[in-house]
């Protein structure tokens, strides 16, 4: 009898694996949401657009033409906190050369989160409010802080590592402005 059990049991779940096998499948088919193609150099950097703290709307594309630093992260995030200041010289050093840093953050309390860190800690590029975090969808991202960059000539995308980006990334960056 104990046997039997074990049977049934076993045939239920490998039932049920199947199943959701074809439910992804089918969803994948059917569904843009799940059809994500690689983020790799030289393929166009997915565009979006989210609010800065000032509540006007920014897109990637916005700066088309230029090389744009995208850096996904979070207040909460240690290691978003500790990168910021080398974002920030990267910003001041490179301000007026056809670069933007535009930070994504996936707080979910977005602009009141935000706006007293950004101040706290006298950062003066652009912060953009992703609290959904759909970003982290679009890139592909597996954590945060992630930081991209998108190169001008063809607005394709670079995926960096980070964080400590530091003097690796100024001259990354300055090598194609």
């Amino acid at each position: 009898m104990q046997e039997k059990k074990t049977y049934y049991k076993a045939a239920i779940l490998v039932f049920l694996a199947i199943s959701g096998l074809i439910i992804l499948f089918a969803l994948k088919q059917n569904n843009s949401q799940f059809n994500y193609s690689p983020l790799e150099p030289g393929l166009p950097a997915p565009n979006f657009t989210f609010p800065g703290l000032d509540g006007k709307m920014v897109s990637l594309s916005d700066y088309r033409g230029a090389v744009v630093l995208v850096n996904i992260w979070a207040t909460w995030c240690p290691p978003c906190v500790d990168e910021m200041p080398s974002l920030e010289r990267l910003h001041k050093e490179l301000k007026g050369e056809n670069f933007e840093i535009l930070a994504v953050s996936i707080d979910a309390v977005g602009t009141s989160a935000v706006a007293p860190f950004m101040k706290k800690h006298n950062l003066s590029f652009p912060a953009l409010m992703d609290p959904a975090g759909t970003i982290s969808a679009l890139y592909q991202t597996t954590g945060v802080p992630e930081t991209l960059s998108s190169i001008k000539r063809e607005f394709s995308s670079v995926k960096l590592l980070a964080p400590g980006t530091g003097r690796r990334l100024t001259l990354l960056v300055s090598s194609v402005i």
